[in-house]
């Protein structure tokens, strides 16, 4: 099968097409013939192996890849599954964490995959898995996000934002997305009461207070953040941070749950998002709301599998306007 490999840590140039065997279905393992593939910024943190520290906790691989095959976000149809997996049959059409997605075939297990809605195409459904769970924890189970509650995303028009938006918006809350202007169209669209530009205006600068930050940048000192939330109010980080630090988003994760300790905000990291936790019943949840009409995939751009480190650069360079998509069929 065809497949992007990488045989050592690198920057997006170290991705190559090869031909590679085609995976087998195990014991409790589903075999997915990918159709498409999103590229998250997760893409590049494991093709980098960065942060640095990440390597020492074992997540990534210590001198070289753990998975020679990237991607983890897949929307196809079920090729083979192996024994005792019920539920799944071959040709059903699904979504979900697909690890080594960058691929002709993928393996995975059944609890990381839902059905594919009928309305979706695969590139908008391979859009969805980490983008989508990550804003549902964000605004709903970290968040803890009410109706008639201000809501603030920062990064609202990239993968994580846009899903975020339309979650908060659906909880009746009172949403304002940071992003460019070029992209405050689609903010607005997607259900965010108020735009700010974050070239023309600080949010951070007290003015505005609200009950729930969703930063998905983290181009803000947590001390400026907490200038713009509600003495009760939470913060929650999902990462941020540029290629070539040592602990990056790590780092800024802890000191983030070292403050919480002294503070009356509440201060809270977001929950793992794929493929670790409570994966499934949050994808079932995702996927109500967009059967619902309530939740929309935005795709970027799309990119052949041939193209794929193109399409990694542009996700590395922090400026996607929504999902960036893999087409392998």
């Amino acid at each position: 099968m065809k497949a992007i490999v990488q045989e050592r840590f690198g920057p997006p140039d170290t991705l190559r097409l090869a031909d590679t065997d085609r995976p087998t279905a195990g014991a409790g393992q589903v075999l997915v013939r990918v159709h498409a593939a999103a590229l998250n910024p997760y893409d590049w943190h494991m093709l980098r192996g960065d942060p640095y520290v990440a390597r020492l906790m074992g997540g990534v691989g210590l001198n070289r890849p753990k998975r020679r095959v990237a991607g983890i976000d897949a929307a196809g149809r079920v090729e083979a599954v192996g024994a005792d997996v019920h539920g799944l049959e071959p040709g059903d059409e699904v979504l979900g964490f697909c690890p080594g997605s960058f691929a002709e075939y993928a393996l995975t297990t059944a609890d990381l995959l839902v059905p594919k809605p009928v309305g979706l195409t695969f590139e908008q459904a391979a859009a969805v898995p980490m983008g989508a769970v990550t804003a549902l924890r964000g605004i709903r189970t970290v968040g803890r996000t009410q109706a008639g509650q201000r809501v603030l995303v920062n990064g609202a028009a990239g993968g994580v934002g846009t899903f975020a938006v339309q979650i908060a918006a659906a909880l009746g809350a009172e949403v304002t997305g940071v992003c460019s202007a070029r992209n405050a169209d689609l903010v607005a669209a997607l259900g965010a009461a108020h735009v700010v530009d974050y070239a023309q205006e600080d949010f951070t600068d007290g003015r505005v207070r609200y009950d729930v930050i969703l930063d998905n940048v983290g181009n803000r000192p947590l001390s400026r953040l907490r200038r713009a939330l509600a003495p009760s109010g939470t913060l929650v980080a999902n990462g941020g941070g540029s290629p070539g630090h040592v602990f990056g988003a790590v780092g800024s994760m802890l000191r983030l749950v070292a403050a919480d300790a002294f503070a009356r905000q509440r201060l809270r990291p977001i929950l793992p998002s794929a493929p670790a936790g409570p994966t499934h019943e949050d994808l079932l949840a995702v996927i109500a709301l967009i059967e619902a009409g309530t939740l929309t995939p935005v795709v970027d751009r799309t990119y052949p599998l041939a193209d794929t480190a193109e399409g990694v650069r542009h996700v590395e360079r922090g400026h996607a306007r929504g999902k960036a998509v893999i087409t392998v069929l």
